[in-house]
């Protein structure tokens, strides 16, 4: 089994974390995103897919007129595929790309609660080795017994991925 430990994070970078976040249900567990780094959540719509792109991009949608590329979490966390039900949304978020801000639909099993989540409240990533990338991973929220994992939005799609939505 992996030995795992925790990166020291200085109290400034505890109290950056803090605040506002989205919280929502993947495979069971429950994940949060900076609030202002949601710009609407909308039901499951037509999807158009686009050819050649990773197996994780659905492909976009026309959103008032704007194209936005769309993304299943599920598949690119390598989690099982899962039908789309009347719970299913997609949250329209704004990342930090090579070439600025780019809009992106992801697709979420179901939206739960906007919770405040304290810097105490807020452990850091523990690290499961070199094979295991967690840069994307902000910090692991402790709440009601219950962990709520934070996710970094810049940073859960790597820059050639980006770059790859930004061009569709």
């Amino acid at each position: 089994m992996a030995r795992m430990e925790s990166r020291a994070v200085p109290p400034s970078v505890m109290s950056e974390r803090e605040g506002k976040y989205l919280t929502f249900i993947l495979a069971d567990e429950e994940y949060g995103i900076g609030i202002l780094k949601v710009r609407e959540i909308i039901g499951m719509m037509n999807i158009t897919p686009v050819p050649q792109t990773p197996h994780f991009v659905k492909g976009v949608i026309n959103l008032r007129g704007q194209v936005i590329p769309v993304i299943d979490l599920r598949l690119k966390f390598g989690m099982p595929a899962l039908d789309y039900s009347e719970r299913t949304s997609i949250i329209v978020v704004e990342a930090e790309g090579a070439m600025g801000k780019v809009q992106i639909g992801i697709v979420v099993d179901s939206v739960s609660e906007v919770v405040n989540i304290k810097g105490e409240d807020i452990e850091d990533t523990p690290t499961f080795g070199s094979r295991v990338e967690t840069d994307y991973i902000l910090g692991m929220a402790k709440m009601g017994g219950r962990v709520k994992i934070l996710l970094d939005i810049d940073k859960v799609l790597t820059e050639g991925e980006m770059r790859a939505l930004e061009g569709v």
